[in-house]
């Protein structure tokens, strides 16, 4: 795959003069960006020929092809800085596939009743087996984030919500917590399901495989996750019910709890090595040397998600997050054409789509990692993500709020642009949930700001409903008044910190 994409990189500035809108593009200011431009954009990424925008497949392909014609067309140009891979920065991945397992749980000589469909189970290697009493570990992990007990042989249980421990320094993440316990040898580890979503989608999600980056693939010999009811059959024998195990868990001095039970467990799996890809894309700026911004959001979903006996078997993806990407290239259309109107920006923007974000923010801590521009150059990150779901006119969140100094700027922005502000913190939730975070964990000033998370109750409607399943399609219904003000707000984001006049980071204090 990645012979082709070096090949067709090679034609797409080719192609872009075929394709540009910005010939025609009248002398006058920039109209603001449409609901029907978005949905454009949404239509072609998320209609059933892209095939869920998984990675590793022909839709990925697809994707990348998509989106790098359409910057080329737009007059911007590479963002790898690389003359070997221009355009796609190859993301080494190894996926895994469970085909079937086998999950028992005994209390002496007495079966305990789980639901086959509670409990999933992966191997790292292709078959995989792990016998013996599980250990409650909590988090997995004590106040100053080294284990909390040894977990060598060990069957382990843990919960997979971010530990909060009063007081603590922000602590390793479930991915990270996982590695760690597979690294201290650990026989299986077995994680609560991710609060906030359906087990229909955490099955559906992991039905599809799950990766890792092959240069960080550290897995214990057994992997599952856990419904609540089968989480609940497992704790009664130790006195605990998950409410007074969560309790327990986040409390000082929590010592880790061996469950009297002895699970069974064996997987068989299929596993993959393959090259995913980011796409990066450039518009350059008029004074280099003087920084970057970053506008990132990822572009791969699930797939082929369905058996071939049911109805819809694509998960589409549109709002999560064709959506996104959409805004993305809107937002690269309208700065292109004031560059080209005689307006250039400072500053370099780059524009990113990354891939396997839904699989663990993979493309985006690859690019941390192995970034194609410093990260001291990069002075802020705006991460775009599931952003039609408000109405227009929503109010105006940040996941970050607090984190990095720039809601000040962010706020007086949206006002100015007529929009109210949501200045409560309850979007940070999702501040580990998105790909920004991998950039914020190297110090790179990160946030997502827009409508969508400033309304948990809308945002959680969707979470618990068609997120991640096939029914994520673009409708006639679906809400594009926010994602064109979201894609509006983020044209004059990045005019103000592109600028050098407007925001000097050493002036301002960030």
């Amino acid at each position: 795959m990645i012979t082709c994409f070096r090949r067709c990189a090679l034609s797409v500035l080719a192609l872009a003069a075929a394709v540009s809108p910005l010939a025609a593009a009248a002398q006058d200011k920039p109209a603001p960006i449409s609901e029907s431009e978005v949905r454009t954009h949404i239509a072609i990424l998320a209609s059933d020929d892209f095939e869920g925008r998984a990675p590793g497949t022909s839709g990925e392909t697809k994707t990348l092809d998509y989106l790098a014609k359409t910057w080329a067309s737009y007059g911007l140009v590479s963002g790898t800085n690389d003359a070997a891979t221009p355009w796609f920065q190859p993301v080494p991945l190894v996926e895994r596939k469970p085909y079937a397992h086998r999950f028992s749980a005994m209390r002496g000589s007495r079966t305990i009743r789980i639901d086959s469909d509670a409990v999933i189970l992966a191997s790292k290697d292709t078959q995989g087996q792990a016998r013996g009493e599980p250990l409650f570990v909590g988090y997995g992990v004590a106040a100053d984030g080294t284990l909390n007990a040894d977990v060598a042989g060990r069957i382990v249980i843990m919960l997979s919500a971010e530990p909060k421990f009063e007081g603590a320094a922000k602590l390793p993440s479930r991915r990270e917590r996982e590695k760690l316990l597979a690294e201290a040898g650990a026989a299986a580890v077995l994680l609560t399901a991710p609060d906030g979503m359906s087990w229909g989608a955490v099955r559906s999600a992991l039905g599809s495989g799950s990766m890792r980056r092959a240069s960080d693939d550290a897995a214990p010999p057994i992997s599952g996750l856990l419904r609540a009811d089968a989480l609940k059959a497992l704790l009664r024998p130790a006195g605990l019910s998950p409410a007074a195990a969560m309790r327990q868990a986040g409390e000082p001095g929590f010592a880790p709890v061996s469950l009297p039970v002895t699970l069974d467990l064996a997987a068989t799996t299929s596993v993959r090595a393959f090259d995913s890809h980011n796409v990066i894309a450039k518009l350059p700026g008029a004074r280099p040397g003087s920084g970057a911004i970053l506008l990132l959001g990822h572009w791969d979903h699930f797939g082929i998600c369905r058996s071939e006996e049911a109805e819809d078997r694509i998960c589409n993806g549109a709002v999560d997050n064709a959506s996104g990407m959409a805004v993305l290239l809107t937002i690269a259309e309208r700065l292109a054409r004031s560059a080209e109107m005689g307006a250039p920006l400072d500053r370099d923007v780059y524009f990113m789509g990354t891939t396997a974000e839904e699989r663990g923010l993979l493309g985006a801590y690859h690019f941390a990692d192995n970034p194609n521009v410093p990260l001291d150059q990069i002075l802020v990150a705006l991460n775009v993500d599931t952003v039609a779901i408000a109405p227009k006119g929503a109010p105006v969140a940040i996941v970050g709020r607090g984190e990095t100094g720039l809601d000040e700027i962010v706020d007086s922005i949206a006002i100015a642009a007529g929009r109210t502000v949501e200045t409560g913190t309850e979007a940070n939730a999702f501040i580990r949930r998105q790909d920004g975070w991998a950039l914020a964990a190297k110090g790179v000033k990160s946030i997502m700001a827009g409508g969508s998370f400033a309304d948990m109750a809308l945002l959680q409607a969707f979470l618990t409903t068609v997120y991640h399943q096939p029914e994520d399609e673009l409708t006639d219904a679906t809400p594009l008044g926010g994602a064109a003000d979201d894609a509006n707000l983020h044209v004059d984001l990045v005019r103000h910190f592109a600028d050098e006049a407007k925001y000097t980071p050493a002036a301002t204090g960030d």
